[in-house]
């Protein structure tokens, strides 16, 4: 599939670095790195952004995620390789990103369970990663932005 264009952040780069600017706030708030890489790459693969979910699962691996989790992720319910705050930081982006599938988009019982987890700081970051994660997801898809043909170490996944 070809990109229908280049990035629009590439296009606009005045735009590029406010949204690395929330990035970096949301990785300095206090989260760990292993959920926040996780929920970025639950959101892409609910959009199915290809190109997100390939950078995703590279930040994952950064990030310290065994391939076991990264392997279940896509069914993280059904599976005892996630912690109660993951879980919680996982629904909480699965509903924030679902928006429309119910009338009260993110219920009480979804939203008190991650603020069990996480303080006032700490879910600022969860919400913005979430929003930030969707609208680059979008910028993706709608330009059909490309997965690169060749691995980090110049080998073709396939």
């Amino acid at each position: 599939m070809r990109p229908r264009m280049r990035n629009p952040a590439d296009v606009l780069p005045d735009t590029a670095r406010p949204l690395t600017e929330i990035l970096r706030a949301v990785h300095s708030a206090g989260p760990d790195p292993r959920t926040l890489a996780l929920v970025r790459l639950r959101i892409s693969q609910i959009n199915g952004c290809g190109s997100d979910v390939h950078a995703g699962v590279t930040a994952a691996r950064a990030a310290g995620v065994s391939d076991e989790r990264l392997h279940a992720l896509a069914a993280w319910r059904d599976t005892a390789w996630f912690t109660p705050a993951e879980r919680a930081a996982l629904e909480l982006a699965e509903t924030a990103t679902r928006l429309a599938d119910r009338p009260d988009a993110v219920d009480d019982r979804t939203w008190d369970r991650a603020a069990t987890y996480y303080d006032e700081r700490r879910l600022a970051a969860l919400i913005l990663l979430i929003g930030t994660t969707n609208l680059l997801n979008r910028l993706g898809a709608i330009t059909r932005q490309s997965v690169p043909a060749n691995d980090s170490n110049g080998r073709n996944p396939s």
